[in-house]
């Protein structure tokens, strides 16, 4: 017969500790706070720089998957809310962006299309000057 326990289970020191994390994130100061998520970030950068590619792949495809399974599930309007605040976020960056940075962002976008134009088949080509077509003639 396997002995019995004393003091605190794992279960209860771990929930007992979480707890006490919380409250001193509560009384915490901002320099103490940006302190300790900066430790948090180098960590997983560090985590990050020591993992193999499989490794990465492996983290890179959980978080994809992830996100997936969040959006299946989100509703039309936390959708349409998504959408919005990346819109404002695009906006916003354009609005700061310099002449240089703009045209540059412009030429990677026209390679991009050069690219994924060059790689369809002819009944994608066909596709898609079909539809110019279409709404050249609206």
């Amino acid at each position: 017969m396997p002995k019995r326990k004393r003091g605190i289970t794992g279960d209860a020191a771990s929930r007992r500790e979480a707890i006490r994390k919380r409250e001193r994130r509560v009384v915490e100061t901002e320099e103490e706070r940006s302190r300790r998520l900066s430790t948090i970030a180098q960590h997983g950068q560090d985590r990050r720089a020591e993992e193999t590619e499989e490794q990465r792949n492996s983290r890179l495809s959980d978080m994809a998957q992830r996100g997936q399974e969040r959006r299946a599930e989100e509703t039309e309007e936390q959708r349409n809310s998504r959408l919005a605040v990346m819109g404002q976020g695009s906006q916003q960056r354009r609005a700061e962006e310099t002449e240089e940075q703009r045209n540059s962002r412009l030429v990677i976008m026209a390679q991009r299309g050069q690219e994924r134009r060059a790689e369809g088949t002819n009944e994608q080509r066909n596709s898609r000057l079909s539809a110019m077509l279409q709404e050249n003639a609206v």
